[in-house]
């Protein structure tokens, strides 16, 4: 089975062929952390994460990196408001993403790169660019320089004049083109700074993923992604910057995923339309919003509504009802029949064609309607069972087999069904909404626990002990890890 997949770069869906098989390099732009993540980061996360699951079922060993920004002018900003550092903005939101990203059940990857461990790194890219005439330094500030890589514009397929034509574009009178963007930025009066062959600074948005994935990827990957409003100009100048460096291409297949909408526009926190990831999981279960993700396929827009979130929980719990009902069946006396029931051909035929659906630029809406027609094929022997008060064990067999298959399959690609256990137990998980006093207690115990690292950052340890010490009388539990403080209850 080979992979056919929808590339930015050349416009069409292409055959998927890695650099060095059974080896995928994969990178994404992931969050800048100076708030809580919405759910049109989750979406971008979802399908990233089902598409290197697909890979690694297809047999490919995938190196899968996802990067935080974690020195940007909304962290500076927000650090400003709360009257604390940049850190201890970056610090405490790089801890909630790992819990939601816990909550809606998305692997790790394999490498989570910070932007101020990669100074270093950076600063030898942009050092790289101005020795090969790319870029030029312009009062304690640095600019890539686009008239200089005839190419630029070729993943939005964006020419020159269109963009002086209103492009978004950064008006400075340090460039020599309106179009060039920073690579390095002049220190300002209270900002955080490095050192620099240009001065003090910190690096521009555009030159941190070059650096990155570099240096834990290589001059060429397989796979880079993000969601559609990256195009431009991100990874457009990741792009002229990497492959003006290096005169190789910088990735195979450019892949990106829609946008989330909120009655038609864009979900953003510029906007204030943006739900959280939080709020979101705190009334459904995770599976609820990854199938939701999924029944939309990747490159088209989804528009968001609570409305929608129902909908999608009602088809969970049909899914639910058919792989529990195999428990029901179980206790109904069976009878022999001859031959081998059709259902197991059906089973075996869904699955070829749930996988075909995926192999064809990753149609999971196509897959999940394979799977629902499976559904509807156990519901036709359920019926039959219960309205007789009986089932053949060749039935009870074919039923299983098709469970077998469901449970495998949409945990093992899709991540769903990863808590199944039968007997209703789940969906007993599924249709549990907190009530409004448990939310209440879990954004106080956040608070508290907010308090206390801010203690320990200025060394009160007594205070921050008592707060530890309470909170455990109270059946909380705290666990100080390298991605921040987590908590669970007794």
């Amino acid at each position: 089975m080979s992979l056919r997949i929808y590339n930015t770069l050349s416009g069409k869906v292409e055959e998927f062929v890695p650099i060095n098989p059974p080896n995928v390099l994969i990178y994404t732009c992931g969050v800048t952390v100076y708030d809580d993540s919405h759910v049109g980061h989750g979406r971008s996360l979802i399908v990233f994460d089902v598409l290197r699951r697909f890979l690694e079922h297809m047999g490919y060993r995938v190196k899968f990196i996802r990067n935080f920004t974690d020195i940007d002018d909304k962290i500076i900003n927000r650090a400003r408001e709360e009257c604390t550092d940049f850190m201890t903005i970056a610090n405490r939101y790089v801890a909630s993403y790992y819990i939601d990203m816990e909550n809606i059940r998305v692997k790790p990857a394999d490498v989570e790169p910070r932007v101020t461990e990669h100074i270093k790194e950076i600063i030898e890219v942009i050092k790289g660019l101005v020795n090969k005439g790319y870029a030029y330094e312009s009062g304690g500030d640095v600019y890539f320089s686009v008239s200089s890589f005839p190419e630029y514009g070729k993943l939005s397929k964006r020419n020159i004049e269109e963009l002086e034509a209103g492009a978004r574009i950064e008006p400075s009178e340090k460039k020599r083109n309106p179009l060039d963007f920073a690579l390095w930025k002049a220190a300002k009066a209270g900002e955080p700074a490095w050192d620099s062959p240009w001065g003090p600074g910190r690096p521009g948005w555009h030159t941190e993923c070059v650096a990155m994935i570099f240096k834990h990827l290589g001059e060429t990957i397989d796979i880079h992604g993000g969601g559609l409003d990256l195009v431009f100009p991100h990874h457009e100048n990741e792009i002229a910057q990497a492959e003006a460096l290096t005169g190789k291409p910088f990735a195979r297949y450019w892949v990106h995923n829609g946008l989330v909408t909120v009655g038609g526009q864009k979900m953003s926190k510029s906007l204030g339309n943006y739900i959280t990831l939080k709020e979101i999981y705190s009334k459904y279960h995770p599976d609820i919003l990854r199938l939701l993700v999924l029944f939309t396929h990747y490159r088209s827009p989804l528009d968001f509504s609570w409305e929608k979130m129902e909908e999608t929980k009602r088809a969970y719990e049909r899914l639910l009802n058919s792989l529990e009902d195999f428990e029901l069946l179980k206790k109904l006396p069976t009878y022999e029949e001859k031959g081998t029931h059709p259902l197991f051909n059906k089973v075996k035929e869904a699955e070829e064609e749930f996988f075909h659906a995926l192999s064809e630029d990753f149609n999971t809406p196509q897959a999940l309607a394979i799977v629902y027609n499976l559904v509807s094929e156990l519901n036709k022997v359920k019926n039959k069972a219960f309205s007789e008060n009986r089932i053949s064990q060749q039935e009870l067999k074919a039923y299983e087999f098709a469970v077998e298959s469901l449970v495998k399959n949409l945990k093992g690609v899709f991540g769903l069904l990863e808590d199944f256990r039968p007997q209703c137990e789940v969906r007993k998980v599924v249709q549990k909404e907190l009530s409004a006093g448990e939310i209440l207690d879990n954004r106080l115990i956040e608070l508290l626990i907010e308090v206390r690292n801010m203690a320990r950052q200025e060394k009160v340890y007594k205070i921050a002990d008592q707060i530890r010490d309470r909170l455990k009388e109270l059946g909380i539990i705290l666990e100080d890890t390298p991605a921040g403080t987590k908590w669970k209850k007794q």
